[in-house]
């Protein structure tokens, strides 16, 4: 004579597997709030990152404006004398 599973222990099973699914589900709204704030940082590094280069690239400019204003003057100086 064979034994069937009694329906407590399907009604176990039924339940684990019903948790298994909502932990899989929690994992993954973890990673994706994880890779959510992943990415906001990466934009708010980015964007500093920009910022600085473009704040690097205007002293640049000015520097070698200076440098070319201070040339000319030193030329017309030269020219004069």
């Amino acid at each position: 004579m064979a034994t069937t599973p009694s329906k407590d222990h399907k009604r176990r099973e039924r339940e684990l597997k019903k948790m298994y699914k909502r932990q899989a589900r929690e994992e993954a709204k973890v990673a994706k709030k994880a890779a959510a704030e992943l990415e906001a940082a990466e934009a708010i590094q980015k964007a500093a990152d920009e910022k600085k280069a473009l704040a690097d690239a205007e002293f640049e400019a000015a520097f070698a404006a200076e440098l070319e204003a201070e040339a000319k003057a030193e030329a017309a100086k030269k020219a004069t004398e």
